[in-house]
């Protein structure tokens, strides 16, 4: 892999999902800047040759357009290698390419399994500085993305970004098997797993297996008998806040015929 004299800049947070919106890494399109400058401006001034004598001949001067001309295609050349090779470095495990070595190494702990920055509060691992960051406030409570429309604040810029498209109404993810549009990429894999009855989350009791984390969570509790959602106006108890909801309603009816 072809070394630079220097790193690329961190990733913006909003890259960072939290295992949600990842693979699609923003990458930072600057590390070779300088050295592509650098030749542009040689390129330019080859270009730029100008005759200084007023008394060359047609032929010294046909001699000059073809310098010129051949310094203009030397230059359009360069610039269309630059457009097709804006990913050089590329991940040898899965083919990803990146413009920056150190976008490369960062992506390459998704293949290693490799978390060199612990959180110092609980210990779990991240593979990106970034990442811990962000994780860090889950424990401060801090929330510096505020939504302009609602004021409603989270910890993660990409949970902003998730939650203003509940206005917009933007769904930018589609499924390519039934064109089912979602807002966010973690409920386009969900919804996959109906096409593809993939279930990964199973039950450590019975095995049985579920396709979303949410319904094994509320299988367990079939098991332990939890009964976390309690009915306001009776005191009664759930396994399931859609079994709540279902008798919140009954009180309804109850409520429309008195």
């Amino acid at each position: 892999i072809k070394s630079l004299p220097y790193s690329c800049p961190d990733q913006d947070e909003e890259q960072l999902d939290l295992k949600q919106e990842t693979d699609t890494l923003m990458e930072i399109p600057t590390c070779e800047e300088n050295e592509n400058s650098e030749a542009d401006l040689n390129n330019q001034q080859s270009f730029n040759v100008t005759d200084k004598s007023t008394s060359t001949t047609d032929e010294e001067n046909g001699d000059q357009r073809k310098i010129r001309d051949r310094s203009h295609v030397q230059s359009v050349d360069f610039h269309m290698g630059t457009e097709s090779d804006k990913r050089p470095y590329v991940c040898e495990e899965c083919g990803k390419g990146f413009t920056c070595i150190s976008n490369l190494k960062r992506h390459m702990t998704t293949h290693t399994g490799e978390k060199p920055f612990p959180c110092e509060v609980c210990g779990i691992g991240f593979s990106q500085i970034s990442s811990l960051n962000a994780h860090k406030r889950t424990h401060t409570g801090e929330r510096p993305f505020s939504c302009k429309i609602c004021d409603t604040s989270f910890s993660i810029k990409s949970s902003l970004k998730r939650h203003i498209r509940t206005h917009t109404g933007e769904k930018p993810f589609s499924c390519k098997v039934c064109d089912t549009s979602f807002s966010c990429v973690s409920n386009l894999k969900t919804h996959m797993r109906t096409h593809t009855g993939d279930k990964p989350f199973s039950c450590k009791v019975c095995g049985t297996g579920f396709s979303q984390m949410s319904s094994l969570n509320a299988h367990i509790r079939t098991h332990t008998g939890e009964r976390p959602f309690t009915c306001k106006i009776c005191n009664r108890s759930f396994s399931h806040k859609c079994s709540l909801k279902s008798h919140e309603n009954l009180h309804r009816r109850e409520d429309f015929f008195l």
